[in-house]
């Protein structure tokens, strides 16, 4: 795969977790996909393998009152990485998220195998999911 079809499949992951199409999001995982989440929180932690990573999507839906989105600013790619500079955006009761981030993508043979989402401030994220 190219870093052009890489940068698509990882856009088209985007536009589907926009529209809460989770099936075409979770087809664009490779199998054995490892999804890590650094920092303190609830949702800290490594999840495994699609129906991991489909038990954080509802943590983060279930915490947020379902008002969780991401705004796509940009992508970067290559042969094997996808970087995604993003916005997370959310409420919980009177708490407000808008949390830059980076979400590093591992692509192999036209599949994400890795994510690892990074954030401009860890601490922030910490307390909004807390």
């Amino acid at each position: 795969m190219t870093a052009q079809d890489n940068a698509q499949l990882i856009r088209r992951g985007y536009e589907a977790f926009d529209k809460g199409d989770i099936p075409a999001v979770v087809a664009i995982f490779d199998d054995d996909i490892s999804w890590h989440i650094p920092g303190r929180s609830p949702l800290a932690g490594d999840y495994s393998g699609p129906e991991g990573v489909l038990g954080f999507f509802g943590q983060l839906q279930e915490r947020s009152g379902g008002s969780f989105r991401l705004e796509l600013h940009d992508l970067l790619a290559s042969d094997d990485h996808v970087v995604a500079l993003a916005t997370e955006m959310g409420t919980r009761g009177d708490k407000s998220l808008s949390a830059q981030t980076v979400h590093v993508w591992h692509v192999r043979e036209g599949k994400a195998t890795e994510f690892w989402g990074l954030a401009a401030d860890t601490y922030a994220l910490d307390e909004f999911w807390s």
